[in-house]
């Protein structure tokens, strides 16, 4: 599956495939204030927006 096909709102998994990072280091820059995380459902889970871990990838 390429970038573009990927939902609009990506899970911790995905993001961690794509940047080659653990968990943890996601759930860090989060803490950081160096990535914006959205919160859904009841458990809040994590949503990463695509465009912003696109712009993550070009840097």
């Amino acid at each position: 599956m390429s970038f573009d096909e990927l939902p609009e709102l990506l899970t911790i998994r995905e993001v961690t495939h794509l940047l080659h990072v653990h968990p943890n280091t996601l759930r860090n820059w989060e803490k950081e204030g160096l990535i914006d995380v959205l919160r859904i459902g009841p458990r809040r889970d994590r949503r990463y927006e695509k465009q912003v871990i696109r712009k993550m990838l070009n840097q």
